[in-house]
């Protein structure tokens, strides 16, 4: 789901709700907000918003700041029933512009990284950790059905759940399309934010060749080594073809973010010189694409690629 930015023409308050797990990365979304020019107030008392929004009859012609209010279970007068029908009532003014994000995250991963950091979960007071996120996802489930934008952290490091929030709340240029080309390895997991994935398996592995195993996509001779397979060329034809077709009409849609990763199987070699090529084209197609290699750095490893075919 697309939001609004900070420096959109519309003259309608910009109010972004942000709840989500305890432990999952609320926090850490509140603070990339404030440093993309959003006013961001933390744990704010729900049943205090239409006061803080103000009369609907107000001055709308007066700038005013996005904002993005924060809150969850340990919020006073937290009942998600009550402010789902607030939020209804909001989204039905004129005057607001309203968006709502749920921060999530698996069980697993919450309790680990509670038991890292030793701090107590608050709905935990006397029971297990286990428990208190057990009882925290029962109580925020409505809100997390309602909510237009559901990011889920899991499988994300910090910095990865800051570049997401960048991606659909910042301002680059007005209405302006990013567009990321990442290379993988699904051998070491998949992207958790990617909209296009393509499979780069198919092509002859230059792992398993001698003097190419330690280079990587970025060099001339794994480059040209890709480019002796028969299917490489037709297959790059298609992929960038179909991106071609496709990336108008997401523009067109109002996304504001698109993220097309390329896989092989350790993420070295295939992946990452697709990606390079494919940004390539793309750039000398008009678009402006930046490029991300998640597992460029990984040793080569054979027990990581499998058998050589």
């Amino acid at each position: 789901m697309d939001a609004p930015a900070p420096s959109s023409p519309d003259k309608r308050q910009r109010l972004l709700l942000v709840t989500g797990l305890s432990g999952a990365g609320k926090s850490t979304a509140l603070d990339v907000l404030e440093d993309l020019g959003w006013e961001t107030i933390d744990n704010f008392p729900v049943r205090m918003l239409e006061r803080l929004v103000g009369d609907p009859d107000g001055d709308a012609t007066a700038p005013r700041a996005p904002l993005a209010l924060g809150f969850d279970s340990r919020t006073r007068g937290f009942v998600p029933a009550e402010i789902i029908e607030l939020v209804k009532e909001l989204s039905a003014r004129d005057d607001i512009a309203l968006t709502s994000m749920f921060i999530d995250c698996t069980g697993g991963e919450l309790e680990r990284r509670y038991n890292e950091t030793r701090r107590r979960h608050p709905m935990a007071q006397g029971r297990t950790v286990q428990d208190g996120i057990a009882a925290e996802r029962e109580l925020l489930e409505p809100l997390r059905r309602w909510a237009e934008i559901v990011i889920d952290t899991s499988a994300m490091a910090s910095n990865e759940l800051q570049e997401q929030v960048r991606s659909l709340f910042g301002s680059e240029g007005e209405g302006a399309m990013t567009l990321t080309i990442s290379s993988f390895g699904f051998a070491r997991g998949m992207p958790p934010l990617a909209d296009l994935v393509f499979d780069m398996r198919f092509l002859d592995n230059p792992h398993w060749v001698e003097g190419l195993r330690e280079l990587t996509g970025r060099d001339e001779p794994v480059g040209k080594h890709i480019e002796t397979d028969p299917a490489f060329h037709k297959a790059f034809g298609q992929i960038r073809d179909l991106l071609e077709t496709l990336l108008p009409r997401y523009a067109a849609q109002g996304k504001s973010y698109v993220h097309v990763a390329f896989g092989c199987t350790g993420g070295r070699h295939r992946s990452v010189f697709t990606a390079e090529r494919m940004a390539q084209d793309l750039r000398s197609a008009g678009f402006s694409p930046t490029v991300r290699h998640r597992n460029l750095a990984s040793r080569a490893a054979d027990e990581i690629e499998g058998q050589r075919r």
